[in-house]
């Protein structure tokens, strides 16, 4: 009897135990997640997943317009929804999953590309028995621990956004081809099309995963004789694989064309996004015009409004996201080598250890001790690059794993350079990264000075090279502006002051800087203080509408009906389905005595909101006036 032990078992024990750890882990974080003051979607990009999908939730399928949003992450929010009552907890234990998930294909790609025999043998001298036999385990239980303490990864697997999802699915991708011994049968090329684009109706960058699967077909033999030719074959297969594409994304382009007859393919943020990613003032992070908020709710009312007054009549969804590409568009044509200029500036800025959070989310869970201190880009990067150039000649397989870290730097050239935008190049990284270190390892323990000095060279230049200083001064004053507002909303007034006026030092002329200082006086009693801030922001932005609507509201209640009145206005001309702020020029408009005004102010109000009882008090205190 055969009594040698099979390594399938031993394998699958292994990634068992790499899936098991990164969820516990997890799972713990979001427990301690779940205690957090930010555990509710209250503002930023999670507030309009959420409120979407609470739209969704109540009946609201469709507004029959264009989306501007990616439809599959709202839709699925609004699923958990129904199935387990209103908790974030649910959709946030799904993306632990679907991370713990990127994590076992992590394991599983490091196997594949590095548990094959090396094409140029390692010297014999240089073997080390148990390194090289558990070679690719090594490798992958090590980027797996890596990517469990990866700080952005654990930040962006808790909030309310698709990303840990489409990383999953990115990464799902590149284990399939790195582990396809040859060319995808038909139903393999239609799924795989599919797939991908079922990903693309949440985010649309996994698309660039397209050329890489098509790439499979003409570079892996086929697995049986080609009743025509190859090159017949192939372009079979990718016509099978852009069918499957065709059908996965098919929910958002039926919609746009049939429901919201408006011709976008996916949505309407496309546009403004390349404008912002392209355009005189950009420097490779982001870059919003004047007089445009950075929030995905109010980029679509500001987008639309700023296109509107250019244009000087009303636009759909797909003219909206057009006027600010082909503004993109002009302006790449106009400065060809400026442009050039900007795509290296944004490759140096994908590369470069320092970290732009957007969305202030890595920053605000750090501050309250909800993600373990860990791992960040810069040494992600730094250690990758020396692993690059050693294993591409000697293990090709891993060539799969460096398209995929190429193919999410490319979908980002043409916006911008966020941290939750390169997170999906991360993974690759780690791989190539716990490669590196094996090899050095290796190479220290068999005395093979010359792979040492070169993994030392290289590793001096890449940590050179990521750690290029970014010198624009705003840059600097967003992690001390994100860190002064969650201290604000926290209620640590003494170090919102200190980090707000650290960032305000940086960019004096910031209006939301300048912005959350007023709120920081307001918090702290000083009215007279808090309006000098406001109306600063004022001049810097005259469409300010937090600014507006506060000054509305201080206004009132220093019993000035009239002031209140025209900042309240000016606030609706920026955001005219704001309910509360309705509701502040109503009650203005009955101190004026201006009963009809207020009557009609309210009505919009309740129609907006229907369930705020103050707002039915004051309809009531309004009818009363109206009847003595």
């Amino acid at each position: 009897m055969d009594r040698r032990p099979s390594r399938v078992p031993r394998t699958l024990r292994l990634i068992h135990g790499v899936f098991v750890g990164v969820l516990l882990f997890r799972l713990a974080t979001l427990l301690q997640f779940a205690d957090s003051p930010l555990f509710v979607p209250g503002a930023g990009d999670m507030r309009f997943y959420d409120d979407w999908a609470q739209r969704i939730l109540h009946g609201h399928l469709t507004d029959r317009l264009a989306f501007f949003g990616l439809p599959l992450y709202p839709y699925l929010l609004a699923l958990f929804y129904k199935l387990f009552g209103y908790t974030p907890f649910v959709p946030a234990l799904f993306q632990a999953l679907a991370d713990t998930l990127t994590a076992t294909f992590i394991y599983q790609i490091s196997v594949a590309a590095f548990g094959e025999r090396p094409k140029t043998a390692i010297p014999r001298e240089e073997s080390v028995s148990w390194l090289d036999r558990y070679r690719g385990q090594i490798i992958g239980v090590t980027a797996a621990i890596a990517w469990t303490w990866f700080v952005p990864a654990q930040a962006y697997s808790l909030v309310i956004m698709p990303t840990a999802l489409a990383v999953a699915v990115f990464w799902l991708v590149i284990a399939w081809l790195i582990k396809q011994p040859t060319m995808p049968g038909p139903a393999e090329s239609l799924i795989s099309g599919l797939l991908v684009g079922i990903a693309a109706t949440g985010v649309a960058s996994i698309l660039f995963a397209l050329p890489l699967i098509a790439a499979v077909f003409f570079l892996k033999p086929p697995a049986v004789p080609l009743r025509t030719t190859r090159t017949a074959s192939c372009i079979s297969a990718v016509a099978l694989l852009l069918l499957g594409a065709g059908v996965g994304t098919a929910p958002c382009w039926l919609h746009n064309y049939f429901v919201a007859r408006d011709p976008v393919f996916l949505s309407a943020h496309g546009g403004i996004n390349f404008w912002i990613g392209n355009n005189p003032a950009a420097k490779g992070y982001p870059s919003f015009p004047a007089g445009m908020r950075s929030e995905q709710a109010f980029m679509l009312q500001d987008s639309t409004a700023l296109a509107e007054a250019e244009v000087g009549h009303p636009l759909q969804r797909s003219q909206v996201s057009a006027f600010w590409s082909n503004k993109a568009k002009a302006y790449i044509a106009a400065n060809p080598g400026a442009w050039v200029r900007l795509l290296w500036q944004k490759t140096l800025n994908f590369w470069n250890a320092f970290e732009y959070d957007d969305l202030g989310v890595i920053i605000k869970l750090r501050e309250l001790r909800v993600v373990r201190p860990g791992l960040h880009f810069g040494v992600a990067a730094a250690l990758a690059i020396p692993g690059i150039v050693l294993a591409l000649r000697t293990f090709p397989a891993s060539g799969w794993v460096l398209a995929g870290i190429l193919t999410q730097m490319i979908s980002v050239l043409p916006v911008f350079v966020t941290e939750r935008y390169r997170l999906g190049a991360v993974p690759g990284l780690l791989v190539f990264a716990s490669f590196g270190l094996w090899r050095l390892g290796q190479s220290c323990l068999t005395g093979r000075l010359s792979v040492i000095t070169l993994y030392f060279v290289v590793l001096a230049g890449s940590t050179a090279f990521v750690s290029i200083r970014r010198t624009d001064p705003t840059l600097w004053a967003l992690p001390a502006y994100t860190s002064g507002c969650q201290a604000l909303d926290s209620g640590d007034l003494v170090r919102a002051e200190a980090q707000l006026q650290r960032a305000r030092g940086y960019v004096p002329d910031s209006p939301e800087t300048n912005f959350a200082l007023g709120n920081l006086r307001l918090a702290q009693g000083k009215r007279a203080e808090a309006i000098s801030f406001y109306e600063i922001v004022l001049r810097l932005n005259p469409k300010h509408k937090g600014a507006l609507n506060n000054l509305g509201l201080l206004s009132l209640e220093a019993g000035q009906p009239a002031a209140a009145v025209e900042y309240l206005r000016r606030a609706l001309e920026q955001d005219p389905q704001d309910a509360k702020t309705l509701y502040l020029l109503a009650k203005a408009q009955l101190q004026m005595g201006d009963i009809q005004a207020a009557r009609i102010s309210i009505q919009q109000a309740l129609e907006r909101e229907r369930d705020r009882p103050e707002y039915r008090q004051l309809q009531e205190e309004i009818e009363r006036h109206t009847h003595e």
